[in-house]
């Protein structure tokens, strides 16, 4: 039986939203604007990367001519076909998002075949962001002194500001974003993991009525604010999809699920199988590598590789960036030599986070699309929706899907 597999490069669109000014995203284009920074010496860092962004194998499976579906042009150094002596090797397109929101929810629900059709509830970007009720019950249900924070904020920027305040005193350190969100720093060692998740659980609880889509555990260590460090004990509270998912039609069908990184928590741990977690991207390679070998006949593996979004796209990092997604396409002749004839791969994207873009939020992109493996060669042009991909597993794994999308 044929088997398929999802892999999610967190924010890695490829710009030409339709409704991108709606968003105030007009011009947005993550993979484009780091070609291009790349190809003028912007992406440059000794040590790191230098020279024109670098994707041979993204290239050859359909990457350059994904960016032309959705913004009208090829970024430098991604052009397929008799320019560089190379064809594309498998399916390409890209899709438009249908959902309201640019956030991880939102971007892999839809993926999954579940469209958000509904608005999120967000925090107003002031000070206090929070209702103060909420942070009331929160303290007292808590036993917590107070918070810190209580503002829109990178997460970063605000454990360094306020870390050493919050282990003197015991408050956790409380923000938000652009996203539907509510997001708890605190320290490992001072405050304490369990009681971290233990609070953030409480906060999940509160947040409900106010229709916030996950609460984020966001722990630290370190002992200054020069050494502060998030680690990768980070987890995610998150609201359950409100319909079927491929993964739920993949489990009611007795199908091999394998889920690695953070899906098992932006599906709220529903239908999402056996859960295979790691700390970055090339450690979260080798746990995909390991599910490839694992996952039986029918089986469905679903895959995100985050520090594209974390660690670069949120910090307007180009040359990270650039780093990172090369050393995603070194990496995927590996998975090729573990895939059977009649796999199907589809490569896709949540949302962007455009590293040139203003300020530190996701930005509304469209995702690539590229399927291989048991995809034909060719293109599958512009998608109305990133539940086109469910669709598509569905038909690959013999699954009688009836929610929304077209399997292409």
């Amino acid at each position: 039986m044929p088997r398929a597999f999802i892999l999610v490069l967190d924010s890695v669109g490829v710009g030409g939203a339709p409704d991108a000014a709606q968003y105030g995203d007009a011009g947005a284009d993550t993979v484009g604007h780091i070609a291009e920074a790349c190809a003028c010496g912007e992406g440059d860092r000794p040590g790191l990367r230098r020279g024109p962004l670098d994707l041979p194998h993204l290239t050859r499976l359909g990457l350059g001519e994904a960016c032309r579906l959705a913004s009208g042009r090829v970024p430098p150094n991604l052009e397929a076909g008799l320019l560089r002596g190379q064809y594309v090797r498998g399916q390409y397109g890209c899709a438009a998002e249908a959902s309201r929101g640019k956030d991880t929810p939102s971007g892999h629900w839809e993926i999954a075949g579940c469209p958000v059709r509904f608005d999120w509830g967000y925090f107003p970007n002031a000070r206090p962001c929070f209702p103060p009720d909420l942070v009331e019950t929160l303290c007292r249900e808590a036993g917590l002194p107070g918070i810190l924070g209580d503002r829109h904020a990178s997460g970063t920027e605000i454990i360094a500001e306020l870390g050493e305040d919050h282990m003197r005193t015991g408050k956790p350190i409380c923000y938000t974003s652009a996203d539907s969100v509510f997001q708890i720093a605190a320290h490992e060692e001072t405050f304490g993991l369990t009681r971290l998740y233990e609070v953030c659980l409480i906060a999940r609880r509160l947040v409900d009525r106010l229709n916030i889509g996950r609460v984020i555990a966001r722990p630290f260590v370190g002992a200054t604010a020069a050494d502060f460090t998030r680690t990768a004990n980070r987890r995610d509270y998150a609201v359950p999809p409100p319909a079927p998912t491929i993964l739920d039609l993949a489990t009611a069908s007795g199908r091999d699920v394998i889920t690695v990184g953070k899906i098992a928590d932006i599906f709220a741990h529903r239908a999402t199988g056996r859960v295979l977690k790691a700390a970055g991207n090339d450690a979260l390679f080798d746990r995909t590598i390991e599910g490839a070998h694992a996952l039986a006949d029918g089986g469905f593996l679903f895959a995100n590789f985050i520090d594209f979004d974390t660690l670069f796209g949120h910090r307007r990092d180009v040359a990270g960036y650039a780093a990172a997604l090369e050393a995603f396409d070194r990496r995927l002749p590996e998975l090729d030599t573990v895939l059977r004839a009649d796999d199907l791969v589809i490569i896709t994207a949540d949302h962007g986070c455009d590293p040139t873009f203003r300020g530190t939020d996701h930005t509304r992109e469209q995702a690539p699309v590229l399927a291989y493996g048991a995809a034909p060669p060719g293109a599958i042009e512009a998608r109305s929706s990133y539940a086109d991909i469910a669709a598509s597993v569905a038909s690959h794994l013999d699954l009688p899907w009836n929610g929304p999308g077209q399997a292409f």
